[in-house]
């Protein structure tokens, strides 16, 4: 059951349940106080043990109930040797009647062949468990191979020495023969339910990784419908490694290092034994960021996922104040900081997104009311296609801001070759700007925020 347990936690791994050695440990101390025969007990001890959220508790319950789905071969065979002992106990012998010609030429089988002749299900069972161990199919990853896994299993259980029964038994008795085939190919069913049941625990892991990079690799303009809702899921993976990647230097930089010299020297009275200490402190300047991010029709299919990682920053950076705009422009900073994700998003978009895009228009409107916001301590993403419609797109404001600021970072979702052709903007603003990048995929937009962020530690 040791085994079985390990293989259980490496694949509620891979259904992102974070399992520590320390929580395996617990789990298997559980394990041995509660049991195995109780399966609803022993789910809930593991769910117990292990998860720590209700989305882990969900994850975990779909994993136990999909590894632990059939029944242990051991097990069955026991019970199934204990009902046929009560069976004969109450039953009287009946005298074995002579083994007809046909059923005796089956003796000669292969142990594969008399099993599946003689149907016996907690055998076959078991075979294919001990097959699955024999080829590690523990160690599948990829759908790719489901096919190799499931030959190495049959050949494992003897499917050569089977063709070569088969063949004699065409010759020698075609009924015994055709019962033959019918199982075989019910034997390959099982034996690719099995392999795909071992891919669904193990391989997931692999597979949403390899889903991951492709995502996070895709251009965020050309996301499909069915696609929108898993960049969501792996742009809140972004925000959550930006936190726990930024916020902890960030409470280390409050107390500095230990100055080692000035401690020795503050307790030369003690022996040089360190009650008072002393810390190295840097001046690291308070982050202070302003957001503004261009919610109209020509970025709609970028506009959320930009949205989506700006509400990540106020849960990084202290002091944030976000700004939307398409044909004017609005603070949503209140609206960031007190709904969740969606709900912000669909109320921003509600109040200024889908609209024409007039970055003149927007660019006045901040100097008007917002341009106090901006310090030297402060850095201003612009998020947007620089895209104004032919209008006057005010660069001379976007000066004033670079002036006053620390700097200014211009992050837009098209590729550099597509700058300054139609109504694009983007060369007047660049002089302005002390950084300009394409984010045209997710992987650039967190490289592009993780290094604006990594400024301040």
């Amino acid at each position: 059951m040791q085994e079985n347990l390990h293989r259980f936690f490496r694949a509620a791994r891979g259904a992102g349940v974070h399992v520590s050695p320390a929580e395996s440990i617990d789990a298997m101390r559980a394990v041995a106080s509660v049991g195995v025969a109780d399966r609803t007990v022993l789910r809930d001890s593991l769910l117990l043990t292990l998860a720590k959220s209700e989305d882990e508790k969900k994850a975990l319950g779909a994993c136990f109930d999909l590894f632990f789905a059939h029944v242990d071969p051991a097990q069955a065979q026991a019970e199934e040797a204990a009902q046929r002992d009560a069976t004969q106990d109450q039953v009287p012998a009946a005298p074995q009647p002579a083994q007809p010609p046909g059923e005796q030429a089956t003796a000669e089988l292969g142990p594969l062949a008399r099993m599946l002749l003689a149907q016996s299900t907690t055998d076959i069972s078991a075979a294919i468990a001990n097959a699955s161990s024999a080829v590690g199919l523990s160690e599948i990853r990829y759908f790719t191979q489901r096919g190799l896994f499931s030959s190495r299993m049959l050949e494992a259980m003897g499917i050569q020495r089977l063709r070569d029964d088969l063949d004699t038994l065409t010759e020698s008795n075609p009924a015994h023969a055709e019962r033959l085939q019918a199982a075989l190919d019910g034997l390959r069913e099982t034996v690719r339910d099995a392999v795909a049941q071992a891919l669904a625990l193990y391989g997931r892991e692999e597979t949403e990784n390899l889903r991951h990079e492709i995502l996070r690799n895709a251009q965020l303009s050309r996301i499909e419908p069915r696609q929108v809702a898993a960049m969501r899921a792996l742009i809140r993976q972004i925000a959550r490694r930006l936190r726990e990647r930024y916020s902890k230097p960030r409470k280390r930089q409050r107390r500095g290092h230990l100055d080692v010299r000035r401690t020795i020297r503050r307790n030369a009275a003690w022996g040089s034994v360190p009650f008072l200490t002393a810390w190295k402190r840097r001046h690291r300047d308070r982050p202070k960021i302003v957001a503004l991010c261009d919610v109209s029709g020509s970025v709609a299919r970028v506009s959320d996922f930009f949205l989506l990682l700006i509400h990540s920053l106020h849960d990084v950076v202290s002091d944030v104040r976000s700004f939307a705009f398409s044909g004017h422009l609005i603070e949503v900073s209140e609206i960031l900081e007190t709904k969740s994700a969606e709900e912000a998003m669909a109320e921003i978009m509600d109040k200024v997104g889908f609209g024409s895009s007039d970055y003149g228009a927007s660019l006045v409107d901040f100097e008007r009311q917002f341009m106090a916001s901006v310090t030297p301590q402060t850095t201003v993403i612009v998020l947007g296609d620089a895209r104004s419609n032919k209008l006057d797109p005010r660069a001379d404001i976007l000066k004033q801001i670079s002036e006053r600021a620390k700097r200014v970072v211009w992050l837009n979702p098209e590729g550099r070759m597509t700058w300054g052709w139609g109504d694009s903007e983007m060369p007047r603003y660049q002089t302005f700007c002390n950084v300009v990048r394409p984010c045209a995929t997710a992987q650039q937009l967190e490289r592009a925020i993780g290094d604006i962020v990594a400024a301040y530690q």
